[in-house]
Order: structure tokens, then sequence, then C-alpha cells
């Protein structure tokens, strides 16, 4: 038995890597199916459907691996003739159905990867060589087109396996040659001849057209022309009265709002798009405080990762029901900086929150860091998600912003 091809047989290493691609391919369809249909509205549901993600990825990883391994080896290989090259329409089409499963065998998994890479937490591929690629950032826009590319090509790759086998079952069962045979059992049929290139080109450009669909579906619309006049930085509710000589307002140029939770045992971090702070603020304590702050988050604005979905669900944040958070506190001395003590309303829930945050002063300018952690149990978030080891009890909370004091 032969190891390479000739112009009419394939090899044993064509063949092996052939029906390996074909096992790991089908598996991990299926799989990928199977883990869209499945529920998440408990913990039990939750892992189940990470686990069986995981093994669509691992199995989607490996099947990327040997399809390219598979597409190396057939160019330095003889590919065997068609057995019917008078038949010109039957062969270009049989060739365009070949070269978009060979581009569909490594478009489909990378592009899924690359979406894996680019979120963070659920599903991990089972592997010890990490969940990164290199030079694919965290990132949401990324993740976007990466999911558009996946699911374009991955209708693309399932109607050329249709195609593949309704092909093949015809010649064995209509045509009744050897065309199934040579790849079944390395049968030896046909005569040399030339394989067009035409269809390899044509596939390539379905390709290239595919993905730039694919890509402009996912483009942000274009920004809205901004305001002639600069729209008011807080719309919280006013702050607590405090004495007016002491106390300067701030407003917020830029910052970020963000936590992380552990899922599945990994950390996946999330932020709020959205939000505005009412800052009143004094170096000098005036009756054991220097000031107040009145944050309103808009919890709509929240993403985290793959799961951004299910954390806007009724089970944890409900933002359907819940549009907004409110942190209210003030703003107290302490050992190393300063510390916001107050309440965080979230969900309906008002529960008492310290936020220790250090703070440099430049001049009129302010720039702010702090984090704390919370339960999300004390409010209420993901009842029936009791193990800790499928959704953390803790949430950890970071917040940076710079100011800008107003005369």
């Amino acid at each position: 038995m032969s190891i390479s091809n000739s112009a009419t047989r394939y090899g044993s290493v064509a063949r092996s890597l052939h029906w390996l691609t074909a096992l790991l391919i089908l598996s991990s369809i299926a799989l990928g199916l199977y883990a869209e249909s499945l529920p998440y509205d408990s913990s039990a549901a939750l892992a189940a459907k990470a686990q069986v993600f995981s093994l669509h990825k691992t199995i989607g990883i490996a099947a990327f691996f040997v399809a390219a391994a598979r597409i190396l080896w057939a160019l330095t290989q003889t590919r065997p003739a068609p057995l019917h090259p008078e038949r010109k329409l039957e062969t270009l089409l049989a060739e365009l159905i070949h070269w978009s499963l060979y581009l569909a065998m490594l478009v489909v998994p990378l592009s899924g990867w690359v979406h894996h890479a680019a979120v963070e937490g659920f599903a991990p591929i089972l592997w010890p060589f990490g969940q990164t690629l290199p030079f694919v950032p965290k990132s949401e826009t990324v993740a976007t087109a990466a999911t558009a590319v996946h699911w374009l090509f991955g209708k693309v790759l399932i109607a050329s396996i249709v195609l593949h086998v309704a092909g093949a079952l015809k010649h064995a069962l209509i045509d009744r040659d050897a065309t199934l045979a040579r790849m079944a059992r390395g049968h030896e049929a046909g005569q040399a001849g030339r394989h067009p290139l035409t269809p390899a080109l044509a596939a390539l450009g379905i390709y290239v057209v595919g993905a730039a669909a694919a890509v402009s579906l996912t483009a942000p619309p274009p920004a809205a022309p901004a305001p002639i006049a600069p729209a008011p930085v807080a719309t919280a509710p006013a702050p607590a009265p405090a004495p007016a000589a002491a106390d300067a307002n701030w407003v917020v140029e830029s910052g970020t709002l963000g936590f992380t939770v552990k899922q599945m045992g990994a950390d996946v971090g999330g932020s709020f798009g959205s939000w505005q702070a009412d800052i009143q603020f004094n170096e000098t304590p005036v009756d054991g405080r220097n000031g107040h702050v009145t944050v309103t988050i808009d919890t709509a604005s929240l993403t985290l990762g793959s799961v951004t979905d299910q954390a806007k669900g009724p089970e944890f944040f409900d933002t359907a029901t819940h549009k907004t958070a409110v942190f209210e506190a003030d703003i107290l001395p302490a050992t190393t900086g300063y510390e916001a003590k107050g309440t965080l309303t979230l969900r309906g829930s008002a529960q008492p929150v310290s936020l220790p945050f250090t703070l440099t002063l430049s001049g009129d300018r302010a720039e702010m860091s702090g984090s704390t952690v919370l339960d999300r149990r004390a409010f209420g978030m993901g009842a029936s998600y009791g193990d800790e080891s499928t959704v953390g009890f803790q949430v950890g909370v970071t917040i940076t912003l710079t100011a800008i004091r107003q005369p």
C-alpha cells in the first residue's frame, strides 16, 4: 500500500487525513449545534453547556490542524484525475466544492479560535497551551467580527459537506464508478489528466467576498454629529447638602468602571460603557468628610465577554427591569488615601458599600483609582447558581477616572 498519491488513486496518507478530518469536522458541527440548543438557566445547566462548548472548541482546533496538514500534504502530491473529464460542468462544480471545503476547513475553526481569544472566560479550550492567540487583542469588536465570519462560513462548510456527500453518493449509486472507492479503499481507476485552476480561484473569490460582507455587517454605525453645546456630565439625583464653602464641583473627563468574576474557575472581565458621576470634593475635610459622590450606571451598557446577554438577563443584572444602578456615598479620609462609604442600589437592592481609593491632585486635575469586592448574592444575583465553581460569589470592582475642578 503506497503512502503517496498517483494519477489514478489516493495514497494511504491522503485517505487517512481525509477521513480523520471528516470525523473531526462532523463531530465539531454536531457539538456546536447541540451546545447552542442547551439552556443555561441554572448552575448545573450552565456547567453542562460550557462543557459541551469546550469539547466543540477543542475538537474544532484539532480539525484545523489536521485540515492544515491535509492541505499541505495535498499540495505536495499528485491529484488523481476525474473519472469523467468529458463532463466539464460536473467536473468544475466538483472542483469548486472541493476548494470550498478546503478553505472552510481552515476559516471556520480559525474564526472560532479568534473569537475565543478575543473574549474572556467561558468554555476554555481543553489543552495546556493557553487560551489566547498572538496578535489577537481582547476586543468586543474583534470578537463580533470573528463571530460573523464563523457563522457565515459555518453555513458554507455545512453546504459544501452536503454537496460533497451527495456527489460521492451519485458516483456510487447512479454512475456506479470507482470515485468513492478510490478514497475509501485506495482503489485505482481513471487516467492521468489535468485539474482546472478556475474552481480554486472562484472558491477563493467567494470567501473574500463573504469575509468582507461578514465584517461589514458588524461595523458600527457612523457616529452622530457632536452637539454644539456639551451635554451635562451628571444627571444623577442631587447629593446630600454639604457646606458650600468647603465643597468644590468636579467633572469627570474620562474613566473606566470594570469588574471581574470567576466563571468555571476562570476570571472573566466586564465593564460598563455608560455611567455618570456627580462629585463634590475638597482636600480639607469638613465635619469629618471630604465631600460626596453619586454615580449613576446605565446597566444596559454592560459587556461581559461571550456571556453579555446572559449577564443582562433576569437571573443577574435584569437590565430590562432595573435600567440603572446608583452608588451614593460620602468621601471620607482614610489611613492611605480616601474612602467612599455609602450605599449601592443594584437590581432594586440597596447594600452598604465601602470603596477605598487613592487620589493624585495636580492643580485643578485629579486622578483617582479604587477597588472593592462585592458579593453578588447580596443583590439577589444568580440565585440558582449556588455552586461557586460555576459562577463565583465574589465580584471585584475597579474604577479609575480623571476629573477636572470646576470654578
